[in-house]
C-alpha cells in the first residue's frame, strides 16, 4: 500500500510536468483521488477508519447477519436505541429509552442508518411496558416490553433471539457479543451509520462491585462485561441493545461509568433475573385479548 501511494504521488507530479494537456489534466484528477484514497487506507486500523469507530474497539459484521437487532428512533427517524426481537410481536429494549409510545417507530432489518437498502421494517409501538420496579436513580430493573402495533414479517433480514431460562446463570470469563449503532467514546460524536459488534467477557459481580469499580452499585439485577486492559465497550446510544451469550441474550446495554474503561465494564441489565416477568407479562397481554 505504502508503494502504491508513492507511485500515485510519482504520478500526480509526473501528469502536471509533462503532460499539459486535457489528457494530463485527467491524469492529474485520476492521481489525486488515489492518493486520497491510499492515505485513507493507510490511516485505518482493524478495521476502522479513524474517527469513524463504531462500538468501541468493535468491528462492522456481515450485513444482516445480526438479525434480531433493531433501532429504536424518533419519528425524524434519529436513531437513540437499540432492542432485540424475541417474537414477531415483542421487543426487549432498556427501560431508560422510554420516551413515550408516541415519539418512536422500531426499525428491524437495518444495517446501515444512512442508506435505505429495501430490507428495513418500520413499525408503530402499541403498548410499552417498563418494568414497574425500574428506578431511574440506581439504574435497578432496566428492562422493557415493547409490544408492537403490528407484526414484523419475519424473513432473512429480520429475526427473532432467545432468552435464557430464569436464573440461569452466566460464568465468568465467558464471552458474549455486543452489537449496536451506539458512540464509540464518551465525546460522543456523530451517530454512525453501519451495526458494529464487539465481543466481550463477563465480569464477576464481585470484581465489578469492588471499591475500586463499581463500589456496591451493582445490584442482583445486573451483570458486568468487558476487559481488564480497557478498550471495548458498548457506548451512548447502544442502550436497550442485546448482549447475546451462547446464541442466548443474558444482557441488555443499561449504564456505566463512560466507556471501554478499564476500571468501571459496562453494566447490563440480566435478562435471567426477568424472564418470568417477561414471560407473564406476555402471556397476560394475549389473555385479555382472548378474553375481548
Amino acid at each position: 500500500n505504502l508503494i502504491f501511494l508513492i507511485f500515485s504521488i510519482f504520478f500526480y507530479f509526473y501528469s502536471v510536468w509533462f503532460t499539459p494537456t486535457p489528457y494530463g489534466l485527467f491524469c492529474v484528477f485520476l492521481s489525486l483521488n488515489l492518493i486520497r484514497a491510499e492515505i485513507r487506507h493507510c490511516f485505518c486500523v482493524a478495521g476502522q477508519n479513524v474517527g469513524e469507530e463504531r462500538i468501541v474497539g468493535g468491528y462492522a459484521p456481515v450485513p444482516h447477519s445480526i438479525k434480531y437487532i433493531v433501532s429504536i428512533q424518533t419519528l425524524e427517524r434519529k436513531h437513540f436505541c437499540g432492542g432485540f426481537l424475541i417474537n414477531k410481536h415483542w421487543v426487549v429494549t432498556a427501560a431508560h429509552c422510554n420516551i413515550g409510545v408516541k415519539n418512536m417507530m422500531i426499525v428491524g432489518g437495518d444495517y446501515s442508518l444512512s442508506i435505505y437498502e429495501g430490507t428495513e421494517q418500520e413499525i408503530l409501538p402499541h403498548i410499552l411496558v417498563p418494568h414497574p420496579s425500574y428506578n431511574k436513580i440506581t439504574n435497578n430493573c432496566d428492562i422493557m416490553l415493547i409490544k408492537l402495533r403490528a407484526p414484523f414479517y419475519l424473513n432473512s433480514y429480520v429475526s427473532i433471539t432467545l432468552l435464557p431460562r430464569q436464573g440461569a446463570p452466566i460464568a465468568e470469563g465467558r464471552l458474549c457479543r455486543v452489537s449496536g449503532w451506539g458512540y464509540t467514546n464518551p465525546s460522543g460524536g456523530p451517530i454512525p451509520s453501519t451495526l458494529r459488534t464487539v465481543m466481550l467477557p463477563i465480569v464477576s459481580t464481585e470484581k465489578c462491585n469492588s471499591s475500586e469499580s463499581f463500589s456496591g452499585n451493582i445490584t442482583e439485577n445486573m451483570l458486568c462485561a468487558g476487559y481488564s486492559l480497557g478498550g471495548k465497550d458498548a457506548c451512548q446510544g447502544d442502550s436497550g441493545g442485546p448482549l447475546v451469550c451462547d446464541g442466548r441474550v443474558y444482557g441488555v446495554v443499561s449504564w456505566g461509568k463512560g466507556c471501554a474503561d478499564a476500571q468501571f465494564p459496562g453494566v447490563y441489565t440480566a435478562v435471567s433475573k426477568f424472564r418470568r416477568w417477561i414471560d407473564n407479562t406476555i402471556f397476560s397481554y394475549y389473555s385479555r385479548c382472548n378474553k375481548n
